[in-house]
């Protein structure tokens, strides 16, 4: 298989990170692509040219990082580990959707910023950070219940603290009122799935 890929995605991150977490690093090679120059090579996997795009061995292509980490996740003989089992699939789910809402708004800022000044929104910029804030705290209410190895939604919470590291560190220290969540993203971002997948400054 292939991930076509961006080293500082974080959805991309999360699908590296899961790679690693289930071994299957002999199974998928990353190829990094620049959307931007629309490469052939992604727009013939993935006419919306976004990434991650995982090739299948068939040639077929996944799209969107949830849909190939629970693909991912079905290999192997730890088939579906991290991905829950019985009512708990819907809790897995339930986080990894709200992890990827906040690096959905921390990108939504990125994206934001990459404008020109003149046309920036600092009401827009300001709601989103906002937003993330309250999602920070949601988070950080419930990181008691965390796992020790990490399923999908905890994978996803990492790469998003991740990525507001990379993208906010001058906007908002999330780890202030949130000593419980940035004790467990330091302690897992000890482990070699976070840590050999973490982006370039």
């Amino acid at each position: 298989m292939k991930l076509l890929a961006a080293p500082t995605s974080p959805y991309v991150r999360k699908v590296r990170a899961l790679i690693i977490e289930k071994q299957l690093e002999d199974q998928v090679d990353v190829v990094t692509v620049t959307t931007a120059d629309l490469p052939d090579e992604l727009l013939n996997a993935n006419a919306l040219a976004r990434i991650p795009t995982l090739v299948l061995d068939d040639g077929s292509s996944l799209i969107d990082s949830p849909v190939i980490c629970e693909y991912l996740d079905s290999l192997g003989d730890d088939a579906y580990a991290r991905s829950g089992s019985g009512d708990h699939v819907w809790a897995v789910k339930h986080l990894h959707a709200f992890a990827d809402g906040v690096t959905d708004t921390v990108f939504s800022i990125a994206m934001e910023r990459r404008r020109d000044e003149n046309e920036q929104s600092p009401g827009y910029i300001q709601k989103q950070i906002a937003r993330i804030a309250r999602g920070v705290s949601a988070l950080n209410a419930q990181v008691s219940s965390f796992a020790d190895t990490p399923n999908l939604g905890e994978i996803a919470v990492a790469c998003c603290l991740g990525y507001m590291d990379l993208r906010l560190s001058n906007d908002i220290d999330w780890r202030k009122d949130n000593s419980a969540l940035a004790d467990w993203f330091a302690e897992i971002s000890k482990r070699p799935s976070l840590a050999q997948t973490k982006p370039p400054q």
